[in-house]
C-alpha cells in the first residue's frame, strides 16, 4: 500500500466524520448522563462493531450481508427501535424527579457497551462504506491482511478520537451545570438518543431508496 493511497482514506474517513452520525449523538447521551469514563465503554463497544465490520468488508462477507435485504432490514430497524425507546425513557424519568439523584443507580457497563454496539452495527451507512467504500483501497495484487490491517486500524484510531472528543466535550459540559439543573441533563441526553434514533432511522429509510 502506498502512501498516496492511506493519506486518501484517512481523506475520506475524515470526511465521513465531518458531521455527527448516530454513534456521535449515542455518546453525548452516555457522556452527559454516566460521565466520560463511563461513556468509554459505549465506544467500545461501537468500536467492537466497527472491527467486525473491517473484518467482514475485507473477507467480502459485508456485500452479501447487505443483499439480505429483509434480514438486514430488521437489524437496522431493531437498532432504531432500540434508541428511541431508551431516549424516551429517559425523558419521561427526568420528569417523575426533580433533579438526578447522585444515588440513583448507574446504567452498568455492560449494558453501555451493548450500546454502542448496536447502535454501530445497525448504522446502514456504516455498513455502505465498508463494504462498498473500503474495499476500493485494497491492491489485490498485495496480500490482503497487512492492508486491512492498516486501513481497519487507522480507522478505528480517528473513530476513537472522534467519539473520546464528543464524549468529553459532554462530559465538561455537565460538570458545569449546577446541581439543581441537573435534570435538563438528563433530558437532552434523552433527546440525544430520540436525534439518534431518527437519524438512523432516516439512513435506513433511505439506504431502501
Amino acid at each position: 500500500m502506498t502512501t498516496h493511497t492511506w493519506l486518501l482514506f484517512v481523506g475520506t474517513v475524515l470526511i465521513f466524520m465531518s458531521t455527527p452520525g448516530p454513534s456521535h449523538l449515542l455518546m453525548l447521551s452516555v457522556s452527559l448522563s454516566n460521565g466520560f469514563h463511563r461513556s468509554l465503554a459505549t465506544a467500545a463497544g461501537d468500536l467492537s462493531a466497527n472491527t467486525i465490520q473491517i473484518l467482514l468488508a475485507g473477507l467480502g462477507l459485508a456485500a452479501v450481508i447487505t443483499a439480505s435485504r429483509y434480514g438486514f432490514a430488521i437489524v437496522k430497524w431493531a437498532g432504531v427501535s432500540y434508541l428511541l425507546w431508551l431516549g424516551v425513557r429517559q425523558i419521561l424519568a427526568s420528569y417523575r424527579r426533580k433533579s438526578a439523584s447522585p444515588d440513583v443507580p448507574a446504567t452498568t457497563l455492560r449494558r453501555l457497551w451493548f450500546r454502542g454496539f448496536v447502535t454501530s452495527a445497525a448504522n446502514p451507512k456504516a455498513v455502505v462504506f465498508f463494504a462498498a467504500l473500503f474495499p476500493q483501497f485494497l491492491d489485490s495484487q498485495q496480500a490482503l491482511a497487512p492492508q486491512i490491517a492498516i486501513l481497519g486500524t487507522s480507522y478505528i484510531v480517528i473513530d476513537a478520537i472522534f467519539l473520546a472528543s464528543y464524549g468529553k466535550g459532554a462530559s465538561w459540559l455537565a460538570r458545569k451545570l449546577r446541581a439543581r439543573d441537573r435534570v435538563w441533563v438528563e433530558r437532552a441526553a434523552g433527546a440525544s438518543l430520540v436525534a439518534a434514533a431518527v437519524l438512523l432511522g432516516f439512513r435506513a429509510h433511505g439506504s431502501h431508496s
